[in-house]
């Protein structure tokens, strides 16, 4: 593919990437199967989590291709999603088995796609919404510490609340800001990565295409496609599937060496509560799991930070200068999608060979 055509899987707004993601299936005669959220999206548009399966109905091994769990950061996802479904028959065919089948699922969170917002309508980080609400929530004291400075009633912050957050981070160090930060909180559900008080639609939609398309499949694997963390257009493999030596050993047998792990500390993410990936065990549980994260940086943790906290001002207070809200939807999309070509070349050469990586592993278990 030149790097023109790379480029041109690439959209400037939600309904375009839908657009191009349907038409690609469409050239391939595959059926698509649209779940619409009740809501229009940002220029009025068709809001839809949109499912593609690529292969036998049948094959015992699925192959999940997930895009959009965090909304804006799905203009990468999709492109990689439309990319593959234009791949030439010769190297699709070769990497799969006949046994194998693909299913992309487009758009986990189309509102946020559409709306530029990692959350969903419910101002839910979907990546922590996959919890057991009949039970205790995880608690994050070290949010409850922070919220309002985090989300202070003026923006851009003033001197005094940044030396008030800086006094925290210094005290609990990097990590344990991040941890803070990041790792799931269900106290204020107008803060940030707020995990809902219910599983959200986005939630429940994914659910039913699991169980729709996940039964009786006797391996499951996945790829969750992410952006925001980590060095520029480098795309980070982390282990995302049940915690054991057996499948860390097959993961590595996969997508080689460099695969990295939050519960080791080797991840540029922390352990998260209520990832989307606990929905894989728990609705196809006997299916064995192998599940990677593939994590693609943009720019600096704290430029990206502040690029969300803003978004997350914005929703929380409200503001009357157009300018300025259009600014800081601008600023948030930038940090979750660069809209460069060097930065779109890496994400397709990387996320091809990870989706052949994770057929061909699917081939070798199914040979052994």
């Amino acid at each position: 593919m030149t790097p023109q055509a790379i480029n041109q899987l690439f959209s400037r707004n939600y309904a375009e990437a839908r657009e191009k993601f349907l038409g690609a299936a469409a050239r391939r005669g595959l059926t698509v199967d649209s779940h619409e959220l009740p809501l229009r999206g940002a220029d009025g548009e068709t809001l839809a989590t949109d499912v593609v399966l690529d292969g036998p109905q049948d094959a015992s091994n699925l192959l999940l291709v997930i895009s959009g769990c965090h909304g804006v950061e799905g203009y990468c996802g999709s492109a990689i999603q439309t990319g593959l479904l234009e791949l030439e028959p010769a190297p699709r065919c070769k990497a799969n088995a006949t046994d194998t089948a693909v299913l992309y699922v487009h758009a986990v969170n189309p509102y946020g796609f559409s709306h530029t917002r990692r959350v969903t309508q419910e101002n839910v980080d979907l990546n922590r919404n996959f919890v057991d609400f009949s039970t205790t929530l995880p608690d994050n004291a070290g949010y409850g510490e922070i919220h309002d400075l985090l989300l202070p009633p003026e923006w851009p912050p003033r001197a005094a609340n940044e030396s008030r957050l800086n006094a925290f981070r210094e005290r609990v160090g990097a990590r344990g800001f991040q941890r803070a930060v990041s790792l799931g909180q269900y106290a204020f559900d107008d803060g940030l990565h707020f995990g809902g008080v219910a599983p959200t639609w986005s939630n429940e939609t994914f659910r039913k295409i699991l169980r729709q398309y996940g039964a009786k499949r006797r391996h499951i694997a996945s790829i969750d496609i992410h952006t925001g963390l980590g060095p520029y257009g480098v795309g980070e493999r982390i282990f995302a599937a049940p915690d054991n030596a057996v499948t860390l050993a097959r993961s590595r047998r996969w997508w080689g060496d460099n695969l990295t792990s939050v519960a080791t500390g080797t991840s540029s993410s922390i352990p998260l509560t209520g990832p989307i990936q606990a929905s894989l065990a728990q609705e196809c549980p006997h299916a064995v799991q192998t599940n990677v994260c593939l994590e693609f940086g943009t720019y600096p943790m704290g430029e990206v930070m502040l690029a969300m906290r803003a978004e997350h001002w914005l929703h929380r207070y409200g503001c009357a200068d157009t300018a300025k809200r259009d600014a800081i939807k601008a600023t948030l999309k930038r940090a979750f999608y660069p809209q460069r070509e060097d930065w779109n070349l890496a994400i397709w050469v990387q996320g091809r060979e990870v989706y052949l990586q994770s057929l061909n592993g699917l081939r070798r278990c199914t040979d052994e």
